[in-house]
């Protein structure tokens, strides 16, 4: 019986210890800041960028406004709140995001705490707090319509603006290859769900949303499946589903007809 009791203590034991390693270490796995290249300065200095740094509990985090193009519209205009991927950089979005200057879109490039230049050490509550500041600092600007702001995620982005959500009323909702929850990849590791310490449930934050949801995904993505846009999208109350045919990291393939896309839903939505 001794021997019986050993064979099973052991492995009970060894996984105890594997749980409680991941539980220390998740965050790195979560959010890998530090095996992110830092990029050329050179996007910092385009034309019209207007840096805003914001106030947290955890200190300064950065954002980058990219103004619309000028139409002669002395108007206040949409803006586009954007969140990235946990391995990106607001650096890496300036020039692939133009296209929203053309469309007459502000857009407002908000850095994670932790990453990049800014202070703090990056979760889900410091993410939440810094993209609230955000919010707050661009709908009391007298050029931004804050009735046009539009929120949008990519990857873990998607949680950050799912979170941003609940704490702010928005106009419209994107999310481009987005988990339904951080709980749900727990099983990948073995791992119960209740271990996660940050669990950004997208699911639940779609559920309740009241205005247009654009789901985008890839049908052949790895690391978040498609299955995830899927439910997210018959989750949404006013929800339209975007699939194309790419993986994670090249979604989309053709960024002409993501600009079509974008705009048709947009001004489907009266944004734009």
């Amino acid at each position: 019986m001794p021997s019986l009791l050993k064979y099973i203590l052991w492995p009970l034991c060894i996984y105890l210890a594997y749980c409680g390693l991941l539980f220390l270490l998740q965050r790195h796995i979560m959010f890998p800041r530090g095996m992110i290249p830092q990029p050329a300065p050179s996007a910092q200095n385009l034309p019209g960028l207007e840096k805003i740094w914001l106030e947290t509990g955890s200190g300064k985090v950065e954002s980058w406004l990219l103004p619309p193009a000028y139409t002669g519209n002395p108007k206040p205009a949409p803006v586009v709140i954007f969140g990235h991927g946990n391995g990106e950089l607001i650096d890496f979005w300036p020039v692939e995001f133009k296209g929203f200057a053309q469309l007459g879109v502000a857009l407002l490039l908000v850095e994670y705490p932790g990453y990049g230049r800014s202070a703090g050490s990056p979760s889900q509550a410091s993410i939440t707090e810094a993209f609230v500041a955000a919010y707050d600092a661009l709908a009391s600007r007298p050029d931004i319509d804050s009735s046009r702001i539009v929120l949008m995620g990519r990857s873990l982005g998607g949680g950050a603006v799912c979170a941003l959500s609940i704490e702010r009323p928005s106009a419209a909702l994107i999310l481009m290859s987005t988990f339904t929850s951080a709980r749900s990849f727990a099983k990948r590791y073995l791992a119960p769900s209740f271990l996660v310490r940050d669990p950004f449930d997208n699911l639940a934050a779609v559920e309740r949303y009241q205005g247009p949801v654009l789901v985008m995904h890839g049908r052949q993505d790895t690391l978040i499946p498609f299955s995830h846009g899927q439910t997210l999208h018959q989750a949404a109350r006013r929800g339209k589903l975007i699939s194309y045919d790419a993986g994670h990291n090249d979604c989309p393939p053709d960024w002409n007809v993501f600009w079509q896309d974008i705009e048709a839903f947009l001004r489907s939505n009266g944004i734009i």
